[in-house]
């Protein structure tokens, strides 16, 4: 029986009720994007009928919060925690000589557009995307396995854009330097994962220096069975559903956008990397795995960013959790809670937690009785517990983040800071409440 990979997830999801099965015949242009963002894309969605192709399409997987704790079997109190135990100590993953995915390995006539469902998600969309696709190469210097969720523009049958960004520094500088000596970079790009595989992509490689494939392991609790590639020398994990090989060509790029990015907004329209397709590596039946943009990726990354605070939190103040939230991209705001010990633990909590990340653009710190994923609780910790000419810290001019839109329009953010904790030891500020029935069971009234 799989334990790893897409098959095992869905399995799991279907067990657990999460998933939706669309039959009727809907069109990967615009029809299947519309059906995903109908559920704010966080409802698991298989379409078996898919205009021009056979091959069925999972989209909406990983865009719930609830869905990552049911699949990685965690809560949001141990969650943290359970990162850091696999950022700390990763383990080994398993070479095998063979595994599913080499059930069908095609090297002549490639034709991703025919061969894959691939769709296009908005108006200006420059084409068809891969959006959920993990790209794979091989640090030269460590021979560690990076990864990274990459948007892949069609250019051709054999020929997809490669985004580059600068939020992924390490994968920028191994390009570049592929660039300088004129040299292809081998990669791979893996479609059909887990929630752990994903998960491990989003710890940063430049600041933690891991093999990401052992996080997964450690993530995992056992280890993740790879196999070689076909063509080019990287390890793939032996149960995903499609793998495209190939390498990314030295000192040619293509136009790259629009695409409809973070925050609903269309991105910039640059030159990017372009990746030649060589062979293509699927199971028998594969499904196509789809990220409508832009959710999946980014709650993933938001669940680390999350880890990341925490951390720097935990040495200055006692804070009990941290929300990056899904309205502000999973990476432009952060929700904090803290044990409040000392008048000014709000305005120190502020200033750590806005200089954990350049993206953190506005965070709110709150005392532990507000839920920081309600946010009816939080708005009522803003309206009865601040007051802005003492509470509101304003700094400007920083650095922000390259996805978000106002920063792009001025090169330059303004950060805010809002401390909406109580003053310590005066009871105006006790919440009311109804003893015994707080988290009161209304099913047994009904």
């Amino acid at each position: 029986m799989e334990t790893q990979m897409l098959r095992y997830t869905l399995n799991k999801l279907e067990n657990l009720g999460h998933v939706k099965t669309c039959n009727k015949k809907v069109n990967p242009e615009f029809e299947l994007g519309a059906v995903l963002r109908y559920f704010d894309n966080e409802v698991p969605i298989m379409f078996n009928n898919i205009q021009g192709h056979d091959m069925p399409l999972i989209g909406g997987l990983y865009g719930n919060r609830q869905i990552f704790y049911d699949l990685m079997d965690m809560n949001k109190e141990n969650r943290i925690f359970k990162f850091m135990d696999a950022i700390a100590d990763p383990k080994p993953v398993k070479k095998i000589s063979t595994g599913p995915i080499k059930e069908n390995i095609i090297t002549k006539n490639i034709d991703i557009i025919n061969l894959f469902p691939i769709p296009t998600s908005h108006e200006k969309d420059s084409s068809s995307f891969i959006t959920a696709g993990m790209l794979i190469v091989k640090d030269p210097e460590t021979n560690d396995t990076h990864m990274a969720v990459r948007r892949f523009q069609i250019n051709s049958k054999t020929n997809i854009s490669t985004l580059i960004s600068g939020a992924s520094p390490h994968l920028r500088k191994i390009i570049e330097k592929s660039e300088q000596n004129n040299k292809p970079v081998e990669c791979a790009v893996v479609l059909g994962y887990d929630a752990q595989y994903l998960i491990a992509s989003q710890i940063s490689s430049s600041k933690y220096g891991l093999d990401k494939h052992k996080v997964y392991s450690a993530l995992k609790g056992q280890p993740l069975q790879v196999v070689k590639c076909h063509s080019v020398d990287i390890e793939v994990p032996a149960y995903c559903e499609i793998v495209l090989e190939g390498h990314i060509v030295p000192n040619k790029k293509v136009t790259e956008g629009p695409f409809g990015e973070l925050m609903g907004y269309y991105g910039e329209v640059a030159p990017n990397p372009v990746m030649e397709i060589k062979s293509i590596m699927h199971r028998n039946n594969p499904i196509f795995q789809h990220a409508f943009p832009c959710r999946e990726e980014h709650l993933s990354n938001g669940l680390i960013r999350e880890v990341e605070i925490y951390s720097i939190l935990e040495s200055v103040v006692d804070v009990a959790d941290v929300n990056v939230t899904v309205g502000g991209g999973c990476r432009l705001h952060a929700i904090v809670s803290i044990n409040k010990k000392n008048e000014g633990d709000g305005k120190s909590a502020i200033l750590s937690a806005l200089g954990s990340s350049k993206d953190l653009k506005h965070v709110v710190i709150v005392d532990n009785d507000v839920d920081i994923y309600n946010y009816k609780d939080v708005e009522f910790a803003l309206a009865s517990r601040v007051q802005a000419s003492e509470d509101v810290v304003i700094i400007k001019n920083a650095l922000g983040s390259g996805l978000e839109a106002s920063h792009v329009y001025k090169g330059l953010s303004d950060k805010m800071g809002i401390d909406a904790t109580k003053p310590l030891d005066i009871n105006l500020f006790d919440r009311a409440i109804i003893p015994g029935y707080e988290d009161i069971n209304i099913d047994n009234y009904f």
